[in-house]
Formats: structure tokens, sequence, C-alpha cells
């Protein structure tokens, strides 16, 4: 299951950033997975407490949304989306296209807690 791996280092990555923005706490992790990534999003769930367990990240929510399948088409200079068994222009059906997303895992967003000072 490389879906752990892949979980520590998302958690170093958010850790990193934590450290930067100067958090206390993250609450919520935010990633895109597409369908070509390699990536079970299940699997990226069910690792992901292990991998957090005693970081800053420990008690933060895993939101993970899917990235859609798109291609480029030089034929008609157009893009569109497509599915994983079809990677063909959806509007003049051209096979020989380029893949824009849907094989990546990003992280989108970090949702972090400051402790407040007291005055």
């Amino acid at each position: 299951m490389h879906e752990l791996s892949v979980c520590q280092a998302l958690i170093d990555q958010v850790a990193r950033v934590a450290r930067e923005q100067r958090a206390a706490r993250v609450s919520v992790i935010h990633v895109s997975v597409g369908p070509l990534s390699g990536i079970e999003p299940q699997l990226l769930e069910q690792a992901y407490p292990l991998a957090a367990a005693g970081s800053l990240a420990e008690d933060a929510d895993l939101c993970i949304e899917s990235a859609p399948i798109r291609v480029y088409c030089d034929q008609c200079d157009k893009e569109s989306t497509a599915t994983a068994s079809r990677l063909v222009c959806a509007d003049c059906g051209n096979w020989r296209t380029t893949l824009v997303s849907g094989d990546e895992l990003l992280l989108t967003h970090v949702e972090l807690f400051r402790e407040q000072a007291h005055v």
C-alpha cells in the first residue's frame, strides 16, 4: 500500500506549511486526486490517521476531491473532458490528445489554527 508513503509525504508538506505560517495545528487538509494518479482515495483515507499521528495534523480532517480527466486536442485546439478508458477529444473524436489533468495528487489548500495571543 503505497498510499501510506504518499500520506507521510503529504503530512510533511502540510507540516512545513503550518510551521511557515506559525500555526498551532492543522484543522483541514484538502487534496485533489485524479483517477489516473494511481492513488486509491479510500486507501489514502485509511492511511491518513497513521501518517498524521503525532503531527500538527493529527486531528485534522482530510477532504479528498476527485479531479476530472481533461485532454487537449491539437487538431481542433480545444480542451474537453474524457474518461480513463477513452482519452479522445469530445469535440472531433481525435485520439491524438494530450492529458491536461486527471493524473495528479495535489494539496489544494490547508486550513490552519493559530493560538490567539493573550493581551
